[in-house]
């Protein structure tokens, strides 16, 4: 009977054996590495992954990620090229073809047909003196000592290691572009990863209520105020600028501190120089500053000009966090 303590020893070294052979990754990185991400980047054309069994399931994830990453990209199945999809492949395009062994039968087949119209292969190999590799331009060595898999035959360490190095050439080639977080928000735009990158406050306020209250105006008009806009807050405005804010907690405060306010005005108990944002920043931005501060809302400003109020319910409502 195997026991707890068995399961969790045979994960442990699973894990440290995946984690063993990614590090020994980093002693093949050469010069063959470097020109694949000069090429890549130089190219006019896209960037084709192709491989067989597990090989084309890692090469379906890079193709994810260098297409997120801004390096078009696009899977090519090994043994559904040599029956038509070899159509996909346009003459300026870049090949990265994914294969432990690099002299399956399949690989053997498909390797000449990939180069015949000067195509730049790139192999990614566990074999440095395969078919594979002979027949590549350059070579992605992601040798492995042996697989996780107990009976050594399970891809484990050799899939594992060819998903890290594609992730570092998506990476070098982010770097190399100058990639920068509204690039990747172009390629994200659903979800709430979509959200943090591309909502602005003016996204959340466009019809939003604008509590406003004058700084001579009655604390029981400031309570009105509050309660029927429905923000816990109102802006204190003076000739058109956001002097002061009241909030349903410095009422609170007034109220615990006096006996009597009819002779108090919005200005004796607002704060001054509230929290602001301009409708321009982002949602995700304006939410560190709500954290930040420990507070729920920010006077939204233009200009000096009064927009309205962002609330934490607001992107709360938008799921980004």
């Amino acid at each position: 009977m195997i026991t707890k303590e068995n399961i969790l020893a045979i994960a442990k070294k699973t894990i440290l054996s995946e984690s063993e052979a990614i590090a020994k990754l980093t002693d093949f990185l050469d010069d063959d590495f470097y020109q694949a991400a000069q090429t890549i980047y130089q190219s006019k054309g896209r960037l084709v992954i192709t491989g067989i069994g597990k090989s084309a399931i890692i090469a379906q994830k890079m193709v994810a990620t260098f297409n997120s990453t801004g390096t078009p990209s696009l899977f090519l199945h090994a043994s559904e090229a040599i029956h038509g999809d070899l159509g996909m492949i346009q003459n300026e395009d870049v090949i990265i073809c994914i294969s432990k062994s690099g002299n399956s039968p399949e690989i053997k087949a498909l390797v000449p047909l990939l180069t015949r119209f000067g195509n730049t292969l790139i192999g990614m190999t566990g074999n440095t003196t395969s078919f594979l590799a002979k027949g590549s331009k350059y070579i992605l060595n992601t040798t492995v000592d042996k697989e996780a898999c107990p009976i050594n035959l399970a891809p484990t360490n050799s899939t594992t290691a060819q998903l890290v190095m594609g992730d570092a050439l998506a990476v070098c080639l982010m770097e190399i572009r100058d990639f920068k977080p509204e690039d990747f928000a172009v390629y994200h735009p659903g979800g709430a990863l979509g959200k943090k990158l591309l909502l602005k406050v003016s996204d959340m306020i466009e019809h939003s209520l604008k509590p406003t209250v004058s700084p001579d105006a009655s604390i029981k008009k400031a309570i009105f105020e509050i309660s029927e806009k429905r923000l816990g807050v109102t802006a204190v405005v003076e000739n058109n600028s956001v002097i002061g804010i009241i909030t349903d907690g410095d009422i609170r405060r007034m109220l615990n501190e006096r006996d009597s306010f009819s002779e108090l005005t919005a200005r004796d108990i607002m704060t001054k120089n509230p929290k602001i944002v301009q409708s321009s920043t982002m949602a995700v931005d304006a939410l560190n500053i709500l954290e930040d501060f420990s507070i729920t809302q920010l006077i939204v400003v233009d200009n000096n000009e009064y927009k309205g109020v962002l609330h934490l319910h607001d992107i709360l409502k938008e799921g980004i966090i």
